[in-house]
């Protein structure tokens, strides 16, 4: 096991009703700005809800934050931040609301001229503006982390950023907010959870027997619910492992002392800025024809993973394997998620090599748990997944 520092200091609040508690999180001399998305917290009931909760705070409104939190929008609320003198941040929605509000913490606190700058030049986060998030959907752990990214629509990029000042200083957790948000949805959440897990997992074997057994358990639970949160989001047995599973998978935890990857994700953030394409939808397309590729490297993870999580028990270490990466896509397909970019655009054509030269531009010339993928590489990789 590799050496390891762990410091997760959000505060998680979880359970049936518990959005009331925002009130009890908040300093009542703050003066906070509501961030939220398209407005369907205001069908649900959420948003009443919340704003009950903050009957006695000082509150401004910012919604329309787009499913990828898009720059110049978040732009937009900064100068709102900056104008009204805000002093505290709350997000209520799923990652990207999440995600945007980090950005706007740091920007806030930011004394450059150019925010996007914070993106391009990995600047790390120290402190940003306190910030809490009232979680609407399961899938990006970004309630319970200091990561976020970040869409540009005008240069058609999606990069990440953090630090340690990005940590929410809480996030409520209802389950039943699942109740309402459409199959599409729930299942992008359930894939986004499974993939953050198999970044982390899905490497080498260096003796951690804990944090591979805590992925491990995740993935069955997420493997276990996902019918039941499919057919029936009002189970709240369902909902709640389903909503911590999401949670677990990104907040630090499994990933201490463990190699990690990561790479699915960098060329996955590429395939949505070109294309639009659901995050989750493009971890799917990109992680079988990464595991094929770099079989050598993670064939006895990928046996460990069939053994453990599919039960596979027939076969060598390599058949193993092999059945592990056709049980992870059957598992997808069963959610209703394809697994070829050709089964989201006709115009794939060209993608590989126009990823692999960004890749090459930035100098991210070795990505994954070796450092060893390099943007040719990466080009098969995507052509694997036409």
């Amino acid at each position: 096991m590799n050496n390891f520092d762990f410091k997760n200091p959000t505060k998680i609040i979880f359970g049936k009703d518990t959005i009331a508690k925002i009130k009890e999180e908040i300093p009542q001399d703050a003066k906070v700005l509501l961030l939220y998305g398209g407005g369907s917290i205001k069908k649900n009931g959420i948003y009443d809800q919340v704003k009950t909760a903050l009957a006695s705070v000082d509150v401004v409104e910012f919604g329309g934050i787009p499913a990828n939190p898009e720059y110049a929008t978040l732009m937009e609320a900064l100068q709102v931040i900056k104008d009204q003198n805000i002093t505290y941040l709350l997000a209520v929605g799923g990652g990207s609301v999440i995600d945007g509000t980090k950005f706007l913490s740091s920007a806030a606190r930011y004394d450059g001229d150019t925010p996007w700058d914070i993106l391009t030049k990995n600047i790390r986060t120290e402190k940003g503006m306190p910030f809490g998030t009232v979680l609407t959907l399961p899938a990006t752990g970004s309630e319970m982390n200091s990561g976020a990214v970040i869409t540009r629509a005008e240069t058609k990029e999606k990069l990440a950023m953090g630090g340690p000042g990005l940590f929410p200083q809480f996030s409520i957790l209802d389950p039943q907010v699942i109740q309402s948000i459409p199959q599409r949805q729930l299942a992008n959440g359930l894939t986004d959870a499974f993939t953050h897990v198999l970044e982390q997992y899905m490497t080498y074997p260096i003796g951690a027997l804990l944090q591979d057994r805590f992925a491990e358990s995740i993935l069955q639970t997420l493997v276990e619910v996902a019918p039941t949160v499919l057919k029936d989001p009002t189970d709240y047995k369902a909902a709640s492992n389903f909503m911590w599973s999401c949670t677990m998978a990104l907040n630090g935890l499994i990933q201490k002392g463990v190699p990690t990857d990561w790479a699915v994700h960098a060329i996955g953030h590429e395939l949505t800025a070109l294309f639009g394409i659901d995050h989750a939808r493009t971890l799917a397309v990109i992680a079988p024809s990464h595991y094929k590729f770099n079989f050598e490297d993670k064939k006895e993870k990928l046996a460990q993973y069939g053994e453990r999580v599919w039960n596979i028990t027939e076969g060598s270490t390599e058949d193993k394997a092999h059945t592990a990466i056709e049980k992870t896509v059957a598992f997808f397909h069963e959610l209703g998620i394809d697994t070829k970019l050709s089964d989201y655009t006709k115009d794939y054509e060209g993608t590989a090599e126009k990823i692999s030269q960004r890749f090459t531009d930035r100098g991210w010339t070795g990505l994954g748990e070796h450092q060893t993928l390099s943007p040719d590489k990466v080009e098969k990789i995507v052509k694997m997944a036409y």
